[in-house]
């Protein structure tokens, strides 16, 4: 058998290169996959499950049109600590690490059933965007190697989730896919049966929490790029504007 050349050596790890990040990727199922299957529907959310290849556990999709403009659900997104307000069954969330807006880090409990033991995200999150007044996009992806093991949990291996919001106006269309391999000993049907209502009740929980007082008068704010850069209370907004037009000397 003829040896390769060192060229095609170097063009098969070229070729990998291009390959790998499209298999990172691809951990969710695409929203507009042929095979979600519709579990459960109310007045403005439904929810799809679907099989995820080598795994036990499914992935859903939760798809809701929230009474909520979408600077309203940002101001809550972008707050480390909102995950407790809305996320059922999430009892501890904080950031942690350097980052930025961008690209973050955070770490959060999740309640499980007793007997189940409580499970624990390490989670790096990044947020892009479609331009003005076009979708924001926040990826989240366990990391569960950037934080030392906590004793009182168990931690979360292997975690994707995508979170589409698209304004509407004083309402925000979500779309919300995730696939968690939770660890351990759980059975993957007692999981398969918490994934309908945990997104429903999330994201009504989610319109109650963005109408709250402290979430309200929030501004989008872009830069030149027409890139989002930051979610600030409107006051904050147009503080800035006016510091940088004295400092442009106008």
């Amino acid at each position: 058998m003829q040896k390769p050349s060192t060229r095609d050596v170097r063009r098969s790890v070229f070729v990998l290169a291009l390959i790998f990040p499209l298999l990172v990727a691809a951990e969710l199922p695409p929203e507009d996959a042929e095979d979600w299957n519709l579990r459960k529907e109310t007045d403005s959310i439904q929810v799809f499950t679907i099989d995820q290849p080598g795994s036990s556990f499914q992935a859903f999709k939760a798809v809701a049109v929230l009474d909520a403009p979408i600077e309203n659900l940002m101001a809550v997104m972008v707050n480390p600590e909102s995950c407790v307000e809305w996320v059922h069954n999430c009892s501890e969330s904080y950031a942690f690490g350097e980052g930025d807006f961008y690209d973050r880090y955070a770490y959060s409990v999740n309640n499980m059933p007793w007997p189940v033991a409580d499970r624990d995200y390490v989670l790096r999150i990044r947020t892009s965007d479609e331009g003005q007044g076009g979708d924001i996009i926040m990826e989240m992806n366990a990391v569960p190697e950037r934080r030392d093991v906590e004793d009182d949990y168990v931690r979360v291996d292997r975690s994707d989730t995508l979170y589409r919001f698209t304004p509407m106006g004083d309402q925000t269309r979500m779309v919300w896919v995730q696939h968690t391999n939770p660890n351990g000993s759980i059975p993957g049907w007692l999981v398969n049966s918490l994934l309908v209502d945990i997104p429903i009740k999330s994201m009504e929980q989610l319109e109650r929490v963005a109408s709250q007082s402290h979430y309200q008068g929030h501004e989008l704010v872009y830069d030149s790029n027409g890139r989002l850069q930051a979610v600030v209370p409107a006051m904050a907004s147009s503080e800035a504007t006016e510091n940088q037009s004295g400092d442009d000397g106008s």
